[in-house]
């Protein structure tokens, strides 16, 4: 069986739907807990504007869990009461399935993520966390705007969030890209680039981890549309 990555996104409108959204980011615990066939998981918060800013964006959380196969992934998402609740109490949802090709690094100490090794061709994601050390956090904040910036004016990417489970140390970036070398060509120039020196020069993350998936489905909707339409139907 292949390993299956759900990503799932809420965005919540009224005052009491994103109340309810941020005191479940504590109270969903155990319920997360008991779903059937979960292995990792994580409750997240957003960033604002582009996702990719330090400021938490209330109305938008995200759910990440790891399966050990779509069939089982496919059901919890449709039957798990957590679930349920979610999409119940948000405007709009978007659950995206994956499976990892290649994956490096630590998340709360364990490496979540089990690779493939595929080499796919075609639309791919790519996540980053980091555990960003105390004492850099003004110089990593004070360059997030110019690579925010810039990955928000690329036209090659279909997707991007800025995701995490606490504001400012523990950050999460996804992105959505139409094949390998447009995401590479993102990564190893401009900001982001100079960015990427500076955590190896200066060691700036306590704990990191790098993924890149192959995107196998996704259900609801974000925007209105699902960003993966035309991607996954050619």
């Amino acid at each position: 069986m292949t390993q299956v990555v759900s990503l799932s996104l809420y965005r919540f409108d009224s005052v009491m739907a994103r109340t309810w959204a941020f005191v479940m980011m504590g109270l969903a615990r155990p319920a997360m807990a008991r779903i059937p066939g979960i292995g990792f998981w994580k409750l997240c918060g957003s960033g604002t504007g582009e996702g990719f800013t330090p400021f938490p964006n209330f109305g938008v959380y995200a759910v990440l869990c790891t399966w050990p196969d779509k069939q089982t992934a496919e059901k919890a998402q449709s039957d798990a009461s957590i679930f349920k609740r979610y999409r119940a109490k948000s405007a709009e949802s978007w659950t995206i399935y994956m499976s990892a090709d290649t994956a490096r690094g630590a998340w709360s100490g364990v490496a979540p993520f089990e690779p493939t090794e595929n080499s796919a061709q075609g639309p791919l994601a790519a996540l980053t966390r980091a555990t960003i050390k105390p004492g850099i956090l003004t110089r990593f904040w004070r360059r997030v705007p110019n690579i925010s910036r810039v990955i928000g004016q690329d036209p090659n990417v279909m997707f991007k969030i800025g995701i995490g489970e606490i504001p400012w140390l523990h950050q999460v970036t996804f992105s959505i890209w139409p094949d390998a070398a447009r995401m590479a060509d993102f990564a190893r120039t401009g900001p982001h680039a100079e960015a990427i020196r500076a955590v190896r020069d200066e060691g700036w993350f306590r704990e990191e981890l790098y993924a890149r998936f192959t995107l196998l489905g996704d259900e609801g909707t974000w925007g209105g549309t699902s960003p993966l339409k035309e991607a996954l139907n050619k």
